[in-house]
Parts: structure tokens; C-alpha cells; sequence
């Protein structure tokens, strides 16, 4: 039970890293940084967009527009972590109860 907990944790960590990485990638290429005509920066910038997108996607269509400035990251990753203490105490929950 502990490895899986364990797992959560760690996929949940990898994605917030993903969502942190496509926000920095979509800064960079929006100000010309990155060359995404690339074909090796494109690549990366579409596996990063198809990996958070469909996470972001409902983020962004829930909150109001900002003129330009794109928070939903930020909301996504306030909410992983959220998810990563549940589990957390999810899991002490289970443990002092002795479940496992």
C-alpha cells in the first residue's frame, strides 16, 4: 500500500513539473526565445501541450479573462498540491486506523 501511495505521489510530482515546464516553454516561445519552426523545440512544445492541455482546458474555461495573462497553471498546480496532501493524509489516516 505504501508503494502505491508512493507512486501517486511521484506521478503527481512529474506532472506538476510538466505543467511548470509548458508554462515556461509557451513564455519562451511566445517571445521569440524559442525557435519553434524547430523541429526538435516543436516536439517538445507539442508533447508538453498534449500532456497538460487536457487539464488546463477546464481551468481555463472556468475563470474570467485576464487580458492576456494566463493563470490556470498556477490554479493547477495549487490543486496537484492539494491533491499530493489528501493522499498524504489519506494515507495517515489509513495507517493509524491499521489498515495496512
Amino acid at each position: 500500500m505504501n508503494a502505491l501511495f508512493w507512486l501517486l505521489d511521484r506521478l503527481i510530482s512529474l506532472y506538476t513539473w510538466a505543467v511548470i515546464l509548458a508554462a515556461v516553454f509557451s513564455m519562451l516561445a511566445a517571445f521569440g526565445v524559442l525557435d519553434t519552426r524547430n523541429r526538435l523545440v516543436w516536439t517538445i512544445g507539442d508533447f508538453l501541450y498534449r500532456v497538460t492541455e487536457p487539464a488546463l482546458a477546464p481551468i481555463r474555461r472556468f475563470l474570467p479573462n485576464f487580458g492576456g495573462i494566463d493563470v490556470s497553471p498556477i490554479i493547477l498546480i495549487l490543486l496537484l498540491q492539494a491533491l499530493r496532501i489528501l493522499l498524504g493524509e489519506l494515507q495517515a489516516s489509513l495507517w493509524h486506523m491499521g489498515v495496512y
